[in-house]
């Protein structure tokens, strides 16, 4: 046969690539002549180059399941379900970390199969604690009087903060988005922004520059910050020979009696329906994504997978300090996005006013209006 070859896109981080490169160099052992490359971007190229232009250049996309509904409205990319065994799909399901699976399912056809699985987890240095006999924060009022220490870090660019906006909804037991007319009702919009000014406003104002992989990097290579009580998980820092000091994961502190649920993250693995080798770039996704493979090679090799067999398994607890059990139940309780066609134009925005208030202080009811403002401009 001709000599076959897949161009997939991803994003840069080890988390995001080295897992696909290594099954893409067995692939190839498995298939010599299919090739598969792998390109990676950075997570604001992400957002400032749309997927559905990417189609046209790529076999393989990495894409976040509120890309859902564009996928829907342009087909440029496959539903898998018309390609995919009713089976396998039905062990992606069953096998769901959360609602990783059904979170790429969109008006009635799987755009995506979750590869990685991801939400806002706590992580901490467990040797500071320990020589400082100090223990790990279990409520928000223990939260609020660590940071007040100074030993507490926490990402808050626009996005991040954005995803924790829904956070404080949902802890006052509203969900947002149930409503054309607003984000979320004045009472519980205001409460959340309170809540979060108390707690941004005990941190250094470098947080508002970083990301959780900075956040990350930063507590893993000083000893300055002792603990994060929500960022995006990264099973690599929890890895011996990663970073320079190791970070535990756990799950969330309380918030008014209740565990705290944070917002789905993760990535999914979509087929690009430009594709001149569909078949084949299906064949790689199948069986990168399936249970054997990321419950091992894709784990091994620096990957977060989406199929529970990976998450359950000893061996990769072992390997991660029990990072994927200690956060399991967090992954599992966590909030879904809104995933119609212009959703990302609200997300890629509505963050910005929340920074700058939390960041620089202002008006609060100012802050929902312009939110509101930007989601009736995305419905429309």
């Amino acid at each position: 046969m001709a000599k076959v070859t897949l161009k997939g896109i991803t994003w840069g981080h080890s988390r995001g690539i080295t897992p696909l490169l290594a099954y893409a160099q067995r692939f190839n052992e498995k298939h010599p002549d299919v090739e598969v490359t792998w390109k990676k971007r950075t997570l604001q190229e992400f957002a400032d180059f749309p997927i559905e232009k990417l189609v046209n250049d790529y076999d393989l996309l990495i894409i976040d399941h509120p890309w859902v509904g564009c996928a829907d409205a342009t087909r440029c990319v496959l539903p898998l379900d018309e390609y995919l065994s009713k089976e396998y799909l039905e062990d992606q399901a069953k096998n769901s970390v959360g609602f990783s699976h059904a979170s790429y399912n969109y008006g009635g056809h799987q755009w995506a199969l979750a590869i990685d699985a991801a939400t806002p987890v706590a992580s901490y240095r467990q040797d500071l604690f320990e020589a400082n006999g100090a223990s790990l924060p279990e409520t928000w009022e223990d939260l609020l009087g660590l940071a007040a220490k100074g030993k507490v870090s926490a990402p808050a660019i626009p996005i991040d903060l954005l995803m924790n906006f829904y956070m404080f909804c949902v802890a006052q037991g509203v969900e947002p988005f149930q409503s054309k007319e607003e984000v979320i009702d004045a009472e519980t919009g205001l409460k959340a922004l309170e809540i979060m000014r108390e707690f941004y406003g005990l941190l250094d104002k470098d947080m508002f520059t970083r990301n959780p992989i900075a956040i990350a990097n930063l507590m893993s290579t000083s000893d300055d910050y002792w603990y994060c009580p929500f960022a995006y998980g990264y099973s690599n820092y929890s890895r011996v020979g990663y970073a320079d000091k190791l970070l535990h994961y756990t799950g969330l502190v309380t918030f008014s009696g209740k565990r705290l649920r944070s917002t789905l993250g993760g990535t999914g693995l979509a087929v690009s329906a430009s594709s001149a080798n569909k078949e084949w770039a299906v064949k790689f996704a199948e069986e990168v994504v399936s249970g054997e493979i990321q419950a091992t090679l894709y784990t091994e090799n620096g990957g977060q997978p989406g199929h529970l067999k990976a998450w359950e398994s000893e061996t990769n607890n072992l390997l991660t300090h029990h990072f994927f059990k200690n956060t399991l139940e967090t992954l599992q309780e966590a909030y879904v996005r809104p995933r119609y066609n212009k959703y990302l134009h609200f997300q890629d925005h509505a963050g910005h006013p929340i920074q700058e208030y939390l960041r620089d202080g202002g008006n609060s009811q100012e802050v929902l209006d312009k939110i509101n403002k930007i989601y009736r401009d995305s419905l429309s």
